[in-house]
């Protein structure tokens, strides 16, 4: 490592946990952030900022007044341009971390396109409000034995879970195939979505750094009632996706 990244990076390198190994692992990674809203704005800052190699930024959305409650990479002047999410994150992130390579794919995530998303992909993070694209994450991870971490919030509640492709329960063990989505507008405090992206980002660097604390549970947040659950969730040996490799989302 150069002088000038031991320095940027001293205050991780020093973890135990971390250490100059798991940094360089860090910097060699390559994610991919789907949606750059509530939750993926804290993923993404997170993750640039600690180092990773590459960070792929995925969102199809402009900046709109209503997202400065709670979405910290933009601002008024944002909502003025009328430029997307994807873009003005990718930016700003640039200037936050030079040496990250920063990507920006002004898309919505669909069966056509996954595949091209996934490509080069060490991990992906779950920045979505929907399920449905969840669904389609969840197959397309495991089809092609990639690591995915979901996040969720509505309200004070969030949830976060990790899924390794044939070690893990995956997403459709958790959920059926055609869940009732969640009434729009959905309401949510704003100091949830950071709770919910460090519990995502710090699994996403036991995953590159080989850590053996990797988490298997579920984890559930009622931030507003201060409850903090592990609820286990175990591998369904009917599961049409981790189980049967049927995939009917992509």
């Amino acid at each position: 490592m150069q002088n000038q990244d031991i320095l940027r990076y001293e205050r991780q390198i020093i973890l135990p946990f971390i250490g100059e190994e798991g940094q360089k692992k860090l910097g060699e990674a390559k994610v991919l952030v789907v949606g750059c809203g509530g939750l993926g704005c804290h993923l993404a800052n997170y993750l640039v900022r600690a180092g990773i190699g590459k960070v792929r930024i995925v969102d199809k959305d402009r900046v709109s007044l209503q997202d400065l409650q709670r979405q910290i990479l933009y601002d008024e002047e944002d909502v003025k341009s009328l430029f997307f999410k994807a873009k003005i994150a990718s930016e700003k992130l640039k200037k936050v971390n030079s040496t990250v390579r920063v990507e920006a794919f002004v898309l919505e995530v669909k069966p056509e396109n996954i595949e091209e998303l996934l490509k080069d992909i060490d991990l992906v993070l779950d920045g979505t409000d929907n399920i449905k694209t969840r669904l389609l994450i969840n197959e397309a991870c495991i089809k092609y034995n990639i690591p995915w971490v979901h996040g969720a919030v509505q309200g004070a509640v969030g949830m976060s879970m990790t899924i390794i492709p044939g070690k893990t329960a995956c997403y459709r063990c958790l959920v059926e195939e055609n869940p009732q989505e969640p009434e729009k507008p959905i309401p949510i405090l704003n100091t949830i979505p950071a709770l919910v992206a460090s519990i995502q980002v710090t699994e996403a660097f036991k995953i590159i750094t080989k850590s053996p604390d990797v988490n298997r549970d579920l984890v559930y947040i009622d931030l507003w009632e201060s409850i903090f659950r592990k609820i286990k969730i175990k591998r369904r040996k009917d599961c049409p996706v981790c189980e049967k490799k049927i995939f009917n989302f992509i």
